[in-house]
């Protein structure tokens, strides 16, 4: 797939993904969605990639789904009979005896959850409805001081997408998610630090990607890609877990597995001779057959 809404780099083990619609404010569209899952499927099949940064081109991350369509532009029936990409997504994404069709940003998240690799949202700009929630599935999330995040579903007559009634309590807690999410305000990326969404926040965007690529690179230096790779399912896996011992079962198959391997056998080698860990396990490759240990849900 040629990408129109998105641009792709990869250098030294850092995939940056960036919103490619600065015009638009990188508003949101079927085209992107369809990318940027694209993208995500590249992603974890380059096992060169061991780190994902999402920013956005120009003054924006993402200002929200794009709504040149008016009116009509939550409403999909009304969408399927004027755009042509849109019926043919609509298609394709309709499941499920109610044949209900799917948000393209549930799609989206559910894809980044998915993701084997750790993925860090550099929020350059504005971030608002699904510029907010796609953000909520990456792993960490870093901001420039101006930008603002606003969970505006309400003030639009609809309701959060993109899985983010699932996400954002798990995130912030069911208080300040109901907050954000009920009075559909619009706050600057120091509220998000200040309640945890947001990791760090920076003066400009130069110095945004400056830190994300720091962090990045850390991970990158630092361990390795199975080992990250299931730490990543076994945190987000562990949060819908009813009790610690799923979380023990997990830890127990884990810990004998990696233990066993040569990536172990590198750590503890380089540690002692104080030098760093050449890692030669890959995520395509060598991820241990009780992956996965859930069951995945369909949609219904």
């Amino acid at each position: 797939m040629s990408y129109q809404t998105i641009l792709l780099d990869v250098s030294d083990g850092i995939a940056t993904l960036t919103l490619n619609r600065p015009e638009q404010l990188n508003a949101f569209n079927v085209a992107m969605m369809r990318e940027m899952i694209d993208a995500f499927d590249r992603i974890d099949g380059d096992d060169a990639v061991r780190v994902v940064i999402v920013t956005g081109a120009g003054r924006a991350f993402c200002s929200g789904a794009d709504l040149s369509a008016g009116s009509d532009s939550f409403d999909y029936e009304e969408l399927a009979g004027s755009d042509p990409e849109f019926a043919a997504a609509k298609a394709s994404g309709t499941e499920g005896e109610s044949k209900v069709t799917r948000d393209g940003g549930g799609l989206l998240t559910l894809r980044i959850f998915r993701c084997t690799k750790p993925v860090i949202g550099a929020i350059n700009g504005h971030a608002v409805g699904i510029g907010a929630t796609m953000t909520l599935p990456m792993d960490i999330r870093m901001a420039t001081a101006g930008a603002k995040i606003g969970f505006v579903f309400g003030a639009r007559g609809i309701v959060p997408e993109a899985a983010s009634s699932w996400f954002l309590p798990r995130l912030v807690g069911i208080s300040r998610a109901a907050e954000w999410i009920y009075t559909s305000r619009v706050f600057l990326a120091a509220e998000g630090h200040e309640h945890g969404l947001i990791r760090s926040v920076h003066d400009t965007p130069a110095d945004l990607l400056d830190a994300a690529r720091a962090l990045a690179t850390e991970i990158v230096t630092n361990s390795a890609p199975v080992s990250v790779a299931l730490s990543r399912m076994m945190l987000w896996r562990m949060l819908g877990a009813s009790h610690p011992m799923e979380a023990h079962r997990i830890d127990s198959r884990a810990v004998n597995y990696t233990g066993a391997q040569r990536d172990a056998r590198e750590g503890i080698t380089a540690f002692f001779e104080k030098r760093p860990a050449q890692w030669t396990m890959s995520v395509n490759d060598d991820l241990p057959d009780f992956v996965p240990w859930w069951d995945e849900p369909s949609f219904e």
